[in-house]
Parts: C-alpha cells; structure tokens; sequence
C-alpha cells in the first residue's frame, strides 16, 4: 500500500457505473474507496464520514457537478475535489475552479493522470496541515521523550504507557505539576500506531473562557463580531492524531457535554455553524487537580469515567528519591551534551533529602542554573536549595509581611492580599490552577487580581 494513502478515502461521484468500478479497482489497494451515482447520493457520503479526496463528475442526473462544490467543502473544507467531464470546455474548468475544484480531468483520461492528481491532492492537504498546526504542535523529537526511574512504581507507569499505546481509548494522566504528565503524554502519542500524525497540546487552565469552545471546535464566518473567516479548531487539526488536553479540571462546565459528545459521537460543530463534522482523534487529558472530590461539582461524572478508561497517575518526585541520581544525570547530559558530566555522591544525597515541590521541572531548572552559575569544575546545585527555599515560605516569612504588624502602619485588606496571593503563587512554582485551589477561589478570579495587583 502506498504509505502516503494509508487511512485516506476517495469518494467517486459519477453516474457510470463502469467508470467507477474501472477507477475503483485502480485505487482501491492503496486507499478507501466510496462510490456514489447521484449528486444526493455523494452528500450523504460526505455527511457520513471525513472524505479526503472527492472525483466529481459534471454530468449527474440530479446536479450539476460544480454546484456540489460548497457543500462538499461545508462538510470537509480540507476535502480536495478533482472535476471531471466528458465534454470539457474552458467555461466548464473556470466554473469547476471558482467552485472550490483543485484540479480538473477530461474524459477520457489515463489512470496515471489520475494517479497523479491525486497524489497532488493528498501532497496539498499534507502541507496545509502542517501550516495550521504549527502553533500548538509540540516538538515531535521522540528520542527525547523518556522516563527516568528504575523503581518498582515507575516500571508499573511504563507498562501503563505501552498498553494507552496500543490502544486508542481515552487516557487521563493525574499528579503534581512537573511530575511529568506533558512527557508521558507524548511518550503514549509517539509509541503508537498514530506516531506519525498530528500531537497537539493545549492547556485549558491558559485559555480564557470565552476561548475555550473557538479554539477546541473551530467557528464559522461572521459567528461572532471578530470572526472574520473561518477557522478551523484543535479537534479538526488534530485529525488522525492525539489531542492533549492539560488541566482538563480546569474547562468550564458548559462546555464538558460538548466535549463528551464530541469523544463519545466522533463528530463536532463548529462555533456558530450548522454542518455536523466526522472526526477522529485521540484523547489524552491532565489534570493536577483532585478531580474526584470535584465529580458533580465543577467536573461533570459522565465526562470523568469517559476520559479515565485508562488512569494513569504520576508520583510526586519526593515519594522517589532513589531516582533522583539517574535522572540528574539524564538532565545533565541533555543540559551539556555530555554523559561525562555527573554529580559528585554527596551532592546526590543533598537532592534526594530535598521535598521539590516543583517535582522534576523544579529539579531540571535547578541544574540547569547550577551549570550556568558553576565555577571551576564542580556543580553544586544545592547550594541553590536554600534560595529556592526562601521564595517557597509561608506568607508570613515574606519581608512584605513586616508591614502586618509594623506598629507605625496598618496595611490595607487589599494590600494583604496582594501579599498573599504573590506568595502562594511563589510557593505553588507559579501554577495558576493549584493556586487558585489553594486559595479558594475560581481561576477566572484569580487571573482577575493578578491583572489588577501587577503579578505575573
């Protein structure tokens, strides 16, 4: 099978049955193959599923060809249509092109014309792709994606790994921030058979509200004031691919049946369209959040059991230390591009005593400034531990909180909180979503006083 064709479909719209099975024959060991002999017929393909190449006759008893051009690309508008017909004209090919047409073909043709059209087709598709995808696609450089950890609880989460790769049901992946559910989630992604297609990740916790519903299903033109065109969304992008979706805890409840229609039925609607779209992607969430203690609250149960048919939770680096050693050596043979730089013992055993908050992305920096800052040929990053401590105390151990209780000044409420939101935030590494659990109060509130204090 040619692997450029491999999961792709043609669909034939012609009303001479000979021609469609001379054609079909053709193609039908290299990709899917739908025939259909009227112009309402080849509509109801379309609407039944992602068509990627469409060979339009003109000529049908009910239609003529090039009036079916909208509406194929209503259903599909990565759908690629070759116009055929027994009595070419210029008025014909200029009709067929103005229409939505890639390509045109007189009758009668030589099948490695079409061949060729074809292959053109699929080429374009491929390439407007990769376009489209660039922003959210993560870097596809599996050599990079591996986990470090020798311990019985680590061996247990690969297996896990292997089996959501041999799989294409959903998977929810729980833990700490910087516990690594990004690395495991491309680790499930490029040990699959969907290697090849789209990986992309998108962080519910960063995208405001209003945008959370355009970005995922896509809208149409004029569907709200600035929606000048239309626009695909991250379910469309990722046809055929995985769609990671960080922080799930954290997308708003109205939006949770779209998305459990959309992983149960296999088909989207675009934001302020009509046509029901096919799709077929995979699903991965995160989430650092306590889901469960959520269920019927903010995170919808349905949605829950849905997305956790496999579960697969990553453990706070403190809960294994033994695996700091390899992997510190593993950081810091990518951070210098050398196996020869290692930590001395002693500085080993410094780390492995240390809680990391942040677990692993906390540990990555802390080497990697160690290596900047190192003098001679020693690295020492625990001398960077007791810094790092200081930013994670209590609010009441920050210098700021002097003001509390200073008996020349009584600070103000608002100025409190600022205080105490600045530190949480410091504790928490940053993560928005932790610390606005943390606090008690909605992430929308928290990016709200953030703006009006000045944090970042």
């Amino acid at each position: 099978m040619n692997t450029e064709r491999k999961g792709k479909t043609i669909l034939i719209i012609d009303d001479d049955e000979l021609f469609c099975d001379v054609v079909s024959d053709f193609l039908k060991t290299s990709m899917k193959v739908l025939k259909a002999h009227t112009g309402e017929e080849g509509m109801a393909a379309c609407a039944g599923e992602r068509v990627d190449v469409v060979l339009l006759d003109q000529n049908l008893p009910d239609v003529e060809g090039h009036t079916l051009c909208p509406t194929i690309l209503n259903y599909n508008d990565r759908t690629k249509i070759i116009f055929i017909t027994a009595h070419p004209s210029f008025e014909t090919a200029v009709n067929a092109i103005r229409s939505g047409a890639h390509d045109y073909l007189s009758k009668p043709f030589e099948l490695e014309a079409l061949n060729h059209s074809i292959a053109n087709a699929l080429k374009t598709i491929d390439l407007e792709n990769v376009a489209q995808i660039a922003q959210y696609k993560s870097g596809k450089d599996s050599e990079d994606i591996t986990l470090v950890g020798g311990g019985r609880e680590m061996a247990g989460i690969k297996q896990l790994l292997v089996l959501a790769s041999s799989s294409c049901a959903p998977v929810l992946i729980t833990g700490e921030t910087g516990t690594g559910k990004n690395m495991a989630a491309k680790a499930i992604h490029y040990g699959s058979k969907a290697r090849d297609r789209a990986f992309i990740n998108v962080n519910c916790a960063a995208l405001p509200e209003s945008l959370i519903e355009s970005e995922l299903f896509g809208y149409e033109k004029g569907a709200f004031t600035s929606a000048v065109s239309s626009r695909r969304g991250l379910f469309e992008m990722a046809e055929g691919g995985t769609l990671f979706l960080d922080e799930i805890g954290e997308m708003p409840v109205h939006l949770q049946t779209k998305l459990l229609s959309a992983i149960e039925d296999k088909k989207i609607k675009r934001l302020g369209g009509e046509t029901i779209r096919p799709v077929d992607v995979r699903i991965i969430a995160a989430t650092s959040s306590d889901m469960e203690n959520n269920l019927g609250k903010t995170f919808r149960n349905d949605l829950y059991y849905r997305l956790s048919v496999i579960r697969i939770h990553m453990p706070p680096l403190r809960e294994r230390p033994d695996d700091i050693p390899a992997i510190c050596a593993h950081i810091l043979q990518k951070i210098t591009n050398s196996s020869n730089t290692r930590l001395a013992p002693e500085e080993e055993h410094r780390l492995m005593r240390y809680d990391w908050p942040g677990n692993v992305r906390e540990l990555g920096n802390i080497l990697e400034r160690a290596v900047l800052v190192q003098k001679g040929t020693g690295i020492k990053p625990s001398e960077l531990l007791a810094k790092a401590g200081e930013r994670t105390q209590p609010p009441d151990a920050s210098p700021e909180t002097s003001y509390i209780t200073d008996k020349d000044r009584i600070i103000t409420l608002a100025e409190l909180e600022r205080i105490h939101i600045k530190a949480a935030m410091e504790k928490l590494s940053g993560n928005l979503a932790q610390t606005a659990r943390h606090l008690g109060i909605s992430l929308s509130t928290l990016k709200r006083k953030l703006k009006e204090y000045g944090l970042k």
